[in-house]
């Protein structure tokens, strides 16, 4: 079984478009762990009511807001989650229709996988978000169109998937590619590293410092590009403030491992 860890804080619009992305999946052996960095009661009453349409099990997991804490809430739902398997995903994202079965592909033993994201311009998330509910047919009707005119950034990832194959992996790390909205791994790699560094608060690189404690374990870093793109909806820059400190531990770490 797989486990969707969905992060998300006080957007419940794209939360909404997200979890019904995730309700139309051509795989449905998962589960839905919903990690709340502290959003209000909008965002609940939201997951509440999609609750009972949904073919798979949700549950929310909540922690009070109390600045970016994403790596502790993230910790809960690792160790809430019922599936073997883990996804990552942010709750400003939606998923293709073979997003979950695209993951359940690349799953092997010993790797874990950085997908990838097709971006989306302001104008386009504002429209998309007015939208009563998620449809992909809609969303891809005109897509050469939507790429011409700057809507997203990238079209041929969304119109042809390649396989698996060791042309994937990644020989070393490397910051690069490295996307906290989209990557997955097992659920006993997780736990193996203690999951998260919850030391790391405010955005920025608690992703890289969490793939790069992976494979300092021996896993094997595989990319996820050109099968599991995930849309992001444009929002306005996070507080940076603590990215140089947490990319400073991060490098530090990295430091140690090479002495």
């Amino acid at each position: 079984m797989i486990s969707i860890l969905l992060a998300t804080y006080n957007w419940p619009q794209a939360l909404k478009l997200c979890l019904e992305s995730l309700a139309t999946q051509t795989e449905l052996n998962f589960e839905i762990i919903i990690a709340d960095d502290g959003s209000n009661e909008e965002t609940r009453q939201v997951i509440e009511a999609l609750k009972p349409s949904m073919p798979v099990a949700i549950s929310h997991l909540w922690q009070a807001d109390r600045g970016f804490r994403k790596t502790r809430i993230l910790n809960q739902a690792i160790d809430a989650a019922a599936g073997d398997y883990l996804i990552f995903l942010d709750g400003d994202c939606i998923a293709q229709p073979d997003f979950v079965a695209r993951h359940h592909k690349l799953a092997q033993k010993g790797h874990l996988v950085t997908g990838s994201r097709v971006l989306l311009n302001s104008d386009l998330t504002k429209k998309i978000i007015a939208w009563p509910h998620w449809d992909y047919a809609l969303f891809t009707k005109n897509l050469l169109s939507m790429r011409l005119h700057g809507g997203i950034n990238k079209y041929w990832p969304l119109k042809f998937k390649l396989g698996d194959g060791s042309w994937r992996n990644y020989k070393k790390f490397i910051w690069r590619r490295i996307k906290g909205c989209n990557m997955a791994c097992w659920k006993v790699d997780a736990l193996a590293i203690q999951g998260f560094d919850d030391s790391m608060t405010g955005w920025g690189h608690e992703d890289a410092d969490f793939v790069f404690r992976l494979q300092s374990k021996g896993l094997v870093r595989k990319s996820g590009s050109w099968a599991t793109e995930v849309l992001h909806l444009h929002h306005p820059i996070h507080d940076q403030s603590n990215a140089a400190e947490n990319a400073r531990l991060v490098r530090q770490k990295i430091l140690a491992k090479a002495q």
